[in-house]
């Protein structure tokens, strides 16, 4: 590869790919080499280079790509679902699928660990968490979870950390849906967890248990008095989770009324597509004194410098990156822009608008069920709200067949028994096919509720004024831009952050996201009708095994931290199937992302630490000693590479033997990916498995915090124990979906498909010699921390900014806050080592971005300066004070002894396009101090 582009024509490589050729010459220039060939040979180890080409398809060009794709999506057939089972048609509002989902304002956003630039998004999931909380009746509720199904097993693993007994034993429902049964089951058998199902209608409750699973209303739709169950658990010491649909919470009693202690379920018919099964947002609530267990996101309300009320992300004292191997779960990512479309949902309808939904929602469903009733058809319960159960004994798979053949799918129990869901786009048209397929008569006008009294809700929720001001869609379009506008998302500038990979996501990979092709499928429709999306799964499961070097992929993980998850489970069952399940020691770096160590724990397994020598390395005499010490019980290793510092390291291939030879599995963390397509292979340079983060290396937007996908990519032994379905109750299900969040694979489809085999080579080459300029450009002003060969980073550099807080007293978060004044997104702070900056700057900037970020560096290397020259007051300075809102430079007083203009315009940023911030500094630890995670009143917010 040269500096020179190859000729691509109208290909989509060159508007990917920032940096224009005279760019990358004068880039190449500062970093020393002629061309990017001589420098990936400089800084790629000669063990793991990779010399031949990738075997993909040629690059197709935006328009070739997305015919493509609706080829693919007219396999698919668009049927009216009515199967239910935690999967339901509804209608996204328009206003919130323009102005959120295809909005890149939302759709690029970081996850909101910068909160004075977040306080839109971090408003936003605060209207979840309230929305939640008042549906559940519960008192806290984080924001959110990744799907139904983890976030029951999160519920179940809560529990056991809260419960006093110390019985394994977990009763789970009978009436749970199957998937999510089967997610529990498969987290459970790692941790000891004995799972018992337990049909509670006929069958008394263990004496010994930690907790108690309740699906309400039940998968057969059977709505059913949760109080004696809930009262019998808690007599035993265990707690309750409850498994709740929201919609149906708008008319029945609360999981909280019933005194339940944990509500779990899905957000997804609150406007958000089925997409084959997800992107959806779970949703886990508690009841108080429980909050501090929460895992995974809590956005709280703490204040700013002035005093004034502001959103934070709370507890942080809980992630993984802190807690390691003593975290309570490995949610890293959330499902923030499904999170977001959900609360917004309720936001636009309001409490009036859902119970009417609600209502004509089980309207359906008892004229339906009044229609069968009068044909002599058995139904499975008289009490139900949306969920209708047929016994039909033998016939249910020609009832199946003869309602698909009319175009609505149902569901088939078993050989006796047909489920039929209801929803609020279910219309009479629907209901007279389903009756057809039954052969009786079409369903009457009207029919009595199905509602016991006893539990019909008579609780108001969604009282917050937030929720009753933007019904119209002008106010709502309004609130939408209000809260855009607060934000700092990738459309307005660089987001430079380390091991996070903030790349282009071009608007040609998000375009078939909404297609009603893929976004109306239920992730359980019949083969026969979702041809295009196997077609598409196994095209893009094929190219992921061909870039990384493995034998078989498996999308369905939904986030990264399930597909480290699924790999370690696929090592352990490994081991497990070759007689020696003895072997339970996951060596980990001591570098490593927090996420590893939680997922080894999670797994079943031991943690062993791994030191890292002084150039940032994994020590391999210290790796030497510790394969020594766990020969007969070393399970694997799992390492970062390019390391969690951002470089090659040479001996990773000495180190995989080494694991291999004391008879363990390398596990290869696919987070640095972007560094190594097309010039090393993990499969081919040791490595039995890995997760890739499609949500990085392969263009699927953050979100926010989520949607993310976490493929698990294995060689040929492992290949046996990647996530099967779910629904047949697969050993190895890590998600409620076959296929994951199979709504957003088009995205890296897309991608993969217009970059081509050259375009991603060219695209990792550009990425290190971004992160290689930048750190060339800086190395004078702030100690680059580590490089490997000839000095060399990877495709990110660490700032050490150490020195200077020891001589001045500026810290990491000063100059993370100081940058936003200069009009950008802070690098990663203080990961892997405290103290510094983390800087990716991807290969989708422009020359102009990186030298501007480069020049706010060396602009406030100078304030810092300034500051340990005494100029300005410790306390006192433009990066103590910083960000620097519009009100504050604009007031009638100034005090300070720095100018105004210096606050507002620093480094010569110009005011056209200027990003002011909505709230200055927020303070963490009094927000941490004063709980807070629900929509405050409006009075809090008076001047």
């Amino acid at each position: 590869m040269s500096a020179a582009p190859r000729p691509t024509g109208d290909l989509f490589a060159r508007r990917h790919i920032g940096p224009q050729p005279a760019d990358r010459q004068h880039m190449l220039d500062v970093v020393g080499y002629p061309d990017t060939d001589a420098l990936m040979d400089a800084a790629i180890p000669e063990a793991i280079r990779w010399t031949g080409g990738l075997d993909l398809p040629p690059a197709a060009t935006e328009a070739q790509a997305l015919a493509e794709l609706r080829e693919l999506a007219g396999r698919n057939t668009v049927a009216t679902s009515m199967i239910g089972i935690g999967y339901h048609g509804t209608h996204t509002p328009p206003v919130i699928q323009r102005n959120v989902l295809e909005n890149p304002a939302w759709y690029t956003a970081y996850t909101p660990y910068q909160p004075e630039i977040s306080q839109g998004r971090l408003e936003a999931l605060l209207n979840f968490q309230t929305m939640v909380t008042d549906l559940t009746g519960m008192a806290t509720a984080n924001a959110s979870m990744l799907d139904e199904g983890t976030a029951a097993a999160e519920a179940m693993t809560l529990a056991r950390r809260a419960a006093k007994t110390k019985s394994p034993v977990y009763v789970v429902d009978a009436e749970t849906l199957p998937q999510t049964l089967a997610v529990i089951r498969n987290r459970a058998e790692p941790l000891g967890i004995d799972v018992q199902v337990r049909d509670l209608a006929t069958q008394e409750l263990p004496a010994q248990f930690f907790g108690l699973h309740l699906q309400y209303p039940g998968a057969s739709g059977v709505v059913r008095d949760l109080g004696g169950p809930v009262a019998a658990a808690h007599a035993r010491g265990a707690l309750v989770a409850v498994a709740a649909d929201l919609l149906a919470l708008a008319l029945l009693r609360t999981p909280g009324e019933f005194g339940a202690d944990i509500a779990a379920g899905t957000t997804q018919r609150f406007g958000v597509p089925m997409g084959f099964g997800g992107p959806h947002a779970g949703y886990l609530a508690v009841r108080a004194g429980l909050e501090r267990l929460l895992p995974g996101r809590l956005v709280g309300v703490s204040r700013d410098a002035d005093g004034a009320p502001a959103y934070r992300l709370a507890l942080q004292t809980r992630e993984q990156h802190i807690r390691r191997e003593k975290a309570t779960s490995n949610i890293c990512t959330a499902q923030v822009l499904l999170a977001v479309m959900a609360s917004m949902y309720a936001v636009y309808h309001g409490p009036d608008g859902l119970r009417a939904i609600a209502a004509r929602t089980h309207g359906h469903a008892t004229r339906l069920a009044a229609a069968l009733r009068a044909g002599n058809v058995t139904l499975a319960a008289a009490d139900f709200f949306d969920t209708v159960t047929a016994v039909v004994p033998g016939r249910a798979a020609a009832v199946v067949a003869a309602a698909a053949e009319a175009g609505v799918n149902l569901r088939l129990v078993d050989e006796d028994a047909v489920g039929i869901a209801c929803d609020e786009t279910t219309v009479d048209a629907h209901l007279a096919a389903v009756c057809a397929a039954f052969g009786v008569a079409a369903p009457p006008e009207s029919a009595p509720d199905a509602l016991p009294a006893a539990l019909r809700r008579d609780s108001d929720f969604l009282t917050h004024p937030v929720f009753t001001a933007h019904h119209s869609e002008t106010a709502m379009l309004r609130y939408l831009r209000r809260l855009a506008d607060a934000d700092y998302a990738l459309d307005r500038g660089m987001i430079p952050l380390g091991s996070c990979t903030m790349k282009l996501n071009a608007t040609a990979e998000m375009a078939a996201v909404t297609w009603p092709e893929f976004a109306q499928i239920h992730p359980y429709a019949p083969a026969a009708q979702t041809g295009g999306y196997a077609a598409l799964v196994a095209q893009l499961e094929g190219w992921l095994a061909e870039v990384t070097g493995y034998d078989a992929v498996s999308v369905q993980p939904n986030a990264g931290s399930q597909g480290e998850l699924a790999g370690l489970l696929a090592i352990r069952a490994y081991h497990r199937d070759n007689g020696e399940a003895g072997r339970d020691v996951c060596l980990i770096p001591s570098s490593a992302h927090g996420t590893n160590a939680a997922s080894a724990v999670m797994a079943g397994m031991r943690v062993v630490v791994v030191a890292c020598d002084a150039e940032g390395n994994v020590d391999l005499a210290d790796l030497d000693a510790k394969i020594a010490a766990h020969a007969a019980s070393l399970a694997a290793i799992m390492v970062t590479y390019p390391s969690t510092h951002g470089v090659y390291e040479t001996g990773i291939a000495q180190l995989c033997a080494k694991v291999h030879d004391a008879g363990g599995q390398v596990y290869v963390d696919g987070a640095n990916l972007n560094a190594l397509l097309g010039f090393a292979k993990p499969g081919r340079f040791g490595a039995d498995v890995s997760h890739l983060n499609l949500h990085k290396t392969f263009c699927i937007p953050h979100g926010g915090g989520g949607p993310g996908v976490g493929p698990v990519a294995v060689r040929a032994h492992l290949a046996p124990y990647l996530p099967g379905d779910p629904l047949a109750g697969d050993a190895h299900a890590v998600s409620a979906a076959p296929h994951g969040s199979a709504g957003i694979l088009p995205i890296s489809w897309a991608y993969l498909r217009m970059m081509g085999p050259d375009g991603l080579t060219d695209a990792t080459a550009v990425a290190v010699l971004a992160a290689n300029y930048v750190a060339a450009r800086l190395r004078g002003h702030y100690p680059v921390l580590y490089a490997g060969n000839k000095g060399l980073v990877a495709h990110e550099c660490i700032l050490d900014l150490r020195p200077l807080t020891r001589s001045t007293g500026v810290t990491v978060d000063d100059v993370a806050k100081r940058l936003i004044d200069y009009g950008f997104h802070a690098p990663t702070m203080s990961f892997p080592v405290a103290g510094t900056l983390m800087v990716e700057p991807t290969e989708s900037e422009d020359l102009a971005e990186l030298d501007r970020f480069c020049d706010a560096m060396i602009a406030i290397r100078a304030e810092i300066d300034q500051v340990g020259a005494g100029a300005w007051p410790a306390g006192d300075n433009p990066l103590a004070n910083a960000p620097h809102t519009a009100a504050m430079v604009t007031a009638d007083e100034w005090s300070h002894p720095y100018p105004r203009t210096l606050a507002a315009f620093p480094g010569g940023a110009g005011a056209a396009g200027k990003y002011w911030p909505p709230v200055r500094r927020v303070d963490g630890a009094y927000g941490d101090r004063n709980l807070v995670c629900a929509c405050p009143p409006p009075e809090a917010f008076a001047p």
